[in-house]
């Protein structure tokens, strides 16, 4: 019995002695990768950039997370910053170390902007006289439209090229809740503002499947336009692959087709890669390079991102609370620093937004406003700046889209659900109330709202439409565009346009990249010695860490990724009974097949 205490004894000392060398080890390493990462990192000869066209891509790069790095994941692949791709594409432009880029093809999870921003950043890398090779086991149509620019594409001879169009797909729940008895009290203003759509009709009206058809229809044009250009082909030859069901063809037509250039298997792309960088190859990430790059100037440029549902409260934007949402307060009070800030000479605002509280979209057209007072305010706009994210752009001096964006949903609705009948008839619930006044229960315990509240209701939406063309017409007014009240409600009305059909009609100025914001914003403040600095900062890698730990934002990955395009209608009627009853938001769901 002593000799068994003892060599229990033993294994819990040496367990113990073990795990504090093991702590102290790990917060060694971790120190010293911090070090190292402060470092400016070095590039070899015969470099060659690796961008992974996989994961998700979104405006901003997230801050590094050192402990990842640690364990040998530095998430390139999971989520990538558009502004540190193209940041690493310029470097490897103008350093002669970096002979080419090679992209890695796969399943890109983006919008049609970012993906048009980061192809225009690759054209431009080719004006270097450098070289450009694209390979995958699989291109998605969206992958495939930014590797279509590659001097060489190449394909697995076992691979797959996707090519069929777009389709916008809605689901429709009013049937399901006529079976539940639910039923959705809608006030709105606007022929084509549709966001209730799916929870009031069983189909498209024929207002929305006309915006629907003109929208898809000008993005894909653009998509068959740039790609023919780069492949040499016409749109008409484009339009006629979409119909054949290529993702199910044989990879031996799509070189016949002229969409790749070969089929090669991964050891012979590398002893191309090997060959074209003329010595011993060496690949470099997108962060290594963006690092590189120079920020050098006495003045500052603010670049402001804006991404996410537009809310009130923090939190209420998800279903489990998250960080993909903009907060009306928070913004409001950034943009009051950065007016305060004597360094920042002008400011970017970065909008990727389909809307959301219309409140919150007017507390934040009025930050702009004291912005603007104090120096100049741009506005880029990014895959989706519409509804209450087109409320957030329409004061600034001048706005820039990309010809993809989507933008425009001038609008406003309210809508409440009516649950009555499932309440009182089909669960047997009854209610009784006393009160003090006819509008004390207003909108309490979903049930019905009766005729003076509905038109009650239904005037303060009117109020938040006219309030919103006032809006558009004086920010377009004031930056030259010179529209009239009667001339923004004609446009207006909920619908959505592309960023070029948005141009025509004078809802953005100028079609360009955030760089080219950037430079706009630069020559209204007078400097041409600036740098820039970008906003809100990103957290620490501790709190990265603690927010992939939390229990919320787990969830909230969780239910994005099991309920995929479900979410966002169920993200909606979460933030209704929040009782946040006036939105500003697309008249749809992006949900393009």
């Amino acid at each position: 019995m002593k000799q068994f205490l003892q060599y229990v004894l033993a294994s819990i000392v040496g367990f113990v002695i073990v795990s504090i060398f093991t702590f102290i080890m790990f917060f060694v390493m971790l120190g010293a990768l911090m070090a190292s990462s402060g470092e400016q990192p070095k590039v070899d000869d015969n470099s060659v950039l690796k961008i992974s066209l996989s994961g998700t891509l979104v405006d901003q790069a997230p801050a590094e997370n050192p402990i990842t790095a640690l364990l040998g994941n530095n998430g390139a692949t999971t989520t990538q910053g558009l502004d540190q791709l193209i940041d690493a594409i310029k470097v490897a432009k103008e350093n002669d170390k970096v002979k080419g880029i090679y992209l890695e093809g796969g399943a890109l999870q983006s919008d049609f902007a970012s993906n048009e921003e980061l192809r225009r950043a690759l054209l431009d890398f080719k004006k270097s006289k450098k070289w450009i090779i694209a390979y995958a086991d699989s291109y998605s149509q969206g992958t495939y439209y930014i590797a279509s620019v590659a001097d060489r594409v190449l394909l697995n001879p076992s691979g797959m090229l996707d090519w069929h169009g777009i389709a916008q797909q809605t689901t429709f729940y009013t049937g399901l809740m006529e079976k539940l008895g639910i039923k959705a009290q809608v006030f709105k203003v606007g022929t084509f503002k549709s966001a209730v759509e799916p929870f009031t009709l069983k189909q498209m009206s024929e207002a929305n499947r006309l915006q629907m058809s003109e929208l898809i229809g000008g993005l894909w044009k653009d998509m068959c336009t740039t790609v023919g250009a780069s492949r040499q082909l016409s749109p008409d030859s484009l339009n006629s692959y979409a119909d054949r069901y290529l993702a199910l063809t044989d990879a031996k037509d799509y070189k016949q087709l002229k969409l790749v250039d070969d089929l090669v298997y991964i050891d012979q792309v590398r002893a191309l890669l090997q060959q074209r960088a003329g010595g011993e190859m060496k690949l470099v990430t997108p962060n290594t390079l963006s690092a590189l790059m120079q920020q050098e100037g006495d003045d500052q440029i603010a670049v402001y991102y804006a991404s996410g549902n537009i809310v009130d409260v923090a939190g209420t934007g998800v279903l489990m609370g998250g960080d993909n949402e903009i907060v009306g307060e928070k913004v409001v009070s950034d943009l009051d620093k950065l007016a305060k800030d004597k360094h920042v000479k002008a400011v970017v605002l970065r909008i990727n937004s389909g809307g959301g509280s219309a409140y919150a979209s007017e507390q934040m057209w009025r930050a702009v406003q004291l912005l603007k007072q104090k120096k100049p305010v741009v506005v880029s706009m990014g895959g989706v700046a519409a509804s209450g994210g087109y409320y957030m752009a329409c004061g600034a001096q001048r706005i820039f889209a990309a010809p993809t964006t989507i933008t425009g949903s001038i609008g406003i609705f309210a809508m409440i659900p009516e649950a009555s009948e499932l309440l009182t008839q089909k669960l047997g619930l009854n209610f009784d109330v006393v009160k003090t006044n006819r509008a004390s229960d207003f909108g309490g315990r979903a049930l019905r709202i009766d005729e003076l509240g509905g038109a009650a209701l239904q005037k303060h939406v009117n109020h938040g439409y006219a309030l919103f063309l006032k809006r558009v017409a004086d920010g377009r007014s004031a930056a030259g565009r010179r529209m009239s009240i009667n001339e923004v409600d004609n446009i207006g009305q909920g619908r959505v346009w592309t960023g070029r059909k948005a141009l025509q009609i004078g809802l953005v100025d100028q079609l360009g990249s955030l760089n080219e914001a950037i430079t706009y914003a630069a020559k209204l403040a007078k400097t041409q010695d600036y740098y820039i600095s970008n906003y809100p900062d990103n957290p620490s890698w501790l709190d990265n860490l603690k927010s992939s730990t939390d229990t919320d934002s787990y969830m909230e990955r969780k239910l994005r990724t099991a309920l995929g395009e479900y979410y966002e209608p169920l993200q909606m009627l979460h933030q209704v009974e929040q009782h946040n009853y006036m939105q500003a938001r697309l008249p749809f769901s992006i949900n393009f097949k």
